[in-house]
């Protein structure tokens, strides 16, 4: 893989069936220390070339490469935060890194810290708000010290202010820790605040770049 990238995909198809065809020939790259938007409309296939970058799909053809450890935020926090406290469910993705009490307590620390949310450590997360949560899903993979961060939609049930605050903070974390990190979104005011950004419409990447030349080019279409 190019050492200045953290994700790299080339020529990339996917198809259910001889007939349904996914993806096709997909190829991009998100530069190390940046964070690139997604964007198509519902069926173009944003959310299976997310399943094939996290490994849950396996693709037809192609290759892709990436940063790893990969952390993972969805949509829906609720199904990816499975502990009583904040703290608990940042440390909970630390099991498996034969880490000591100290050390375990230490990354959460700093990851809570990372998304301004130290006060939360010991607050339940039923208690939390939806933005809340989504930061709190980021803190779990900073936690694991990821170098990847691929985000399905994280704003999509959050309130206009919520949306904007999460995005603004997902590019200052990115910036601050040299992370890579891919959003999907369909949300055009979300380009404000990203590097680059992709087009993916029927399967094909029909254009990526500056992502306001892109809000620019899809607004225009819309009213035409």
């Amino acid at each position: 893989m190019n050492p200045t990238y953290g994700l790299q995909v080339d020529r990339l198809s996917f198809a259910w069936s001889a007939d349904r065809p996914v993806l096709q020939n997909c190829s991009f790259g998100v530069p190390q220390g940046q964070l690139w938007m997604l964007l198509g409309s519902n069926g173009s296939g944003k959310s299976t070339l997310l399943k094939l970058i996290m490994g849950l799909l396996s693709p037809q053809t192609g290759t892709l490469e990436l940063l790893r450890p990969t952390g993972f935020v969805f949509q829906n926090p609720d199904h990816q935060l499975v502990m009583p406290t904040v703290g608990a469910d940042v440390a909970f993705g630390l099991v498996e890194e034969n880490l000591s009490p100290s050390q375990v307590r230490q990354r959460v620390r700093e990851s809570l810290e990372a998304v301004n949310l130290s006060h939360l450590e010991r607050r339940p997360i039923y208690a939390l708000s939806g933005g809340q949560k989504q930061r709190i899903a980021i803190a779990g993979a900073i936690a694991r010290h990821c170098q990847l961060l691929l985000l399905d939609e994280p704003t999509a049930l959050l309130d206009p202010d919520s949306q904007l605050d999460l995005v603004r903070q997902v590019r200052a974390l990115v910036q601050r820790q040299n992370l890579t990190a891919l959003w999907v979104t369909h949300r055009l005011a979300e380009l404000d605040y990203c590097d680059g950004a992709f087009l993916l419409q029927g399967g094909h990447m029909v254009d990526q770049g500056d992502p306001q030349r892109l809000k620019a080019q899809i607004l225009t279409t819309q009213r035409s």
